[in-house]
């Protein structure tokens, strides 16, 4: 082939004939980029494979029908006959079973007056002829074979009391206390401008924090606000103005409010003293008639509690709550406080001797927070084993399977102490229901939960079929090439 000619004469080489054009170099080019290729593909797998350790389905499962049974052991002091106490027992058994609040997990024992004082949480019922009397564990009632029924009837409503579960919010171990003071509009005059906080605190709810130390442990905060302005109009009702029951659902104007000044995990509950504009006195709440109610606080479920104060018009400006409204103030938040916790109220029937909570109260509760915290965890952990079977390509990491098997022990643990010990039973199930939250809401697992395999095919696509594609032409080409040579060597 003769050489190219350069129109001024230069000559040039065929580029056919450089070292990198020949077949050898370009092929083992190629095959460089395929060897890199199958090379990198191992790490490219261990790089993206998900881990996926197995969990204990099966005890999760078992774990599924099992039911919380509290051992309650109450002593019978009477000199009646010993039937009594059968038949008291059986009628405890027949009201909890069968009123609206009733649940499956008392074993209630009415023993004889001897050999139960070693028995931990002894319930004890004495004869009276007064008005009944409740002081901690101990119950003075009038004991005769007439007054069975109703101290059978009084027995279950301290065993077993009824509850709202839609106001009492959800079970924490460490609870944040953002207490108020809000003034609607404090540049129109006769604002309230401090209170006494620290004192009301000590007073009214330091007991309330002592009696529950054994289910919570409580930080307390405190604000006053001089601009807290309603997001709504309230109405117009006989020279007052009014909050309908609509108005109370949107009451609080998160938009413009800053309730909370810190930063934290803990659940807050919200307790607000409202001190209305001096252009809106006074600001009363109306009922469902439309008529103003006697009362000025209302209870918002799981959030917190809200009490109005309409200062008189003595107020001097710039002036301090006065004493008796503070009281008054903060034993409706106490109040308040232990109605969003879920402690049960005694019945109306009894007196009781204690200064914050008898020892009915508190163990109602113990007990009613342990199921609660069983059944979340055992819910959560069933969801989870659920999930993963769902979900093939959701990781499932150490930490993740790890949590679930000590949660699943601390089940375990529950269950041993159930007998024993009630503070044990609550610690081992909030203990347990923590670590089911902690598995599920794991941030390794939910990282794929919204990423299906459909996303990482339209990920991978563009980003190496640009790469592969030329690669494979070329490779076909020259395997192509070969072939052609091979057969035009073997012709000649």
């Amino acid at each position: 082939m003769p050489p190219h000619v350069h129109p001024k004469g230069t000559t040039l080489r065929d580029p056919s004939k450089l070292f990198y054009q020949t077949d050898y170099n370009r092929r083992l080019i190629i095959a460089s980029y395929w060897v890199i290729i199958v090379l990198a593909v191992p790490l490219w797998w261990y790089t993206t494979s998900i881990e996926r350790l197995s969990l204990p389905a099966s005890r999760v499962h078992s774990h599924a029908g099992n039911q919380l049974r509290f051992p309650v052991h109450i002593k019978l002091e009477s000199a009646q006959d010993a039937s009594l106490s059968i038949s008291l027992q059986q009628l405890i058994l027949d009201r909890v079973r069968t009123s609206p609040q009733a649940w499956k997990g008392l074993d209630v024992k009415v023993r004889n007056p001897h050999g139960v004082e070693d028995l931990a949480d002894l319930y004890t019922i004495t004869p009276g002829d007064g008005v009944p009397l409740v002081s901690q564990r101990q119950l003075t009632y009038p004991i005769r074979s007439a007054t069975l029924p109703m101290l059978a009837d009084t027995l279950a409503s301290l065993l077993v009391p009824p509850t709202d579960a839609h106001r009492v919010a959800q079970y924490s171990p460490r609870y944040r206390l953002a207490f108020t003071l809000l003034n609607e509009d404090a540049a129109a005059g006769k604002a309230i401008l401090g209170w006494d906080i620290s004192g009301a605190i000590s007073r009214h709810l330091l007991p309330i924090f002592n009696a529950l130390s054994v289910l919570h442990n409580f930080t307390v905060e405190s604000q006053v606000q001089f601009h807290a302005p309603l997001a709504f109009s309230p109405t117009t009702v006989d020279n007052c103005y009014g909050l309908t029951p609509e108005d109370l659902t949107v009451f609080v104007n998160s938009a413009e409010w800053s309730l909370s000044s810190s930063v934290s995990n803990d659940p807050v509950l919200h307790f607000i003293l409202f001190i209305p504009s001096a252009s809106r006195r006074p600001l009363q709440i109306l009922d469902a008639n439309g008529r103003p109610s006697p009362s000025d606080a209302f209870l918002l479920p799981q959030w917190g509690g809200i009490v109005i104060y309409n200062p008189s018009a003595e107020l001097q400006s710039h002036a301090q709550l006065p004493s008796p409204v503070l009281h008054s103030v903060f034993s409706t938040f106490a109040g308040q406080l232990l109605a969003l916790l879920g402690v049960p109220s005694l019945p109306l029937q009894l007196q009781s001797e204690a200064s914050v909570l008898t020892g009915w109260q508190l163990d109602a509760l113990l007990r009613r927070r342990a199921l609660e915290n069983a059944e979340n965890a055992q819910d959560t952990l069933k969801s989870i084993v659920k999930l993963v079977d769902q979900i093939e390509n959701m990781p499932v990491g150490q930490d993740v399977k790890g949590d679930v098997q000590h949660s699943l022990t601390a089940l375990d643990q529950m269950y041993t102490s159930v007998s024993t010990s009630l503070n044990e039973t609550l610690h081992q199930s909030a203990h347990a229901l923590t670590l089911a939250s902690r598995a599920f809401f794991n941030p390794g697992m939910l990282a794929l939960l919204y990423f299906p395999a459909e996303h990482k095919y339209a990920v991978y696509t563009p980003l190496f079929a640009s790469a592969l594609i030329p690669l494979i032409a070329a490779a076909a080409r020259e395997f192509r090439a070969w072939r052609s040579q091979r057969r035009e060597a073997g012709i000649q």
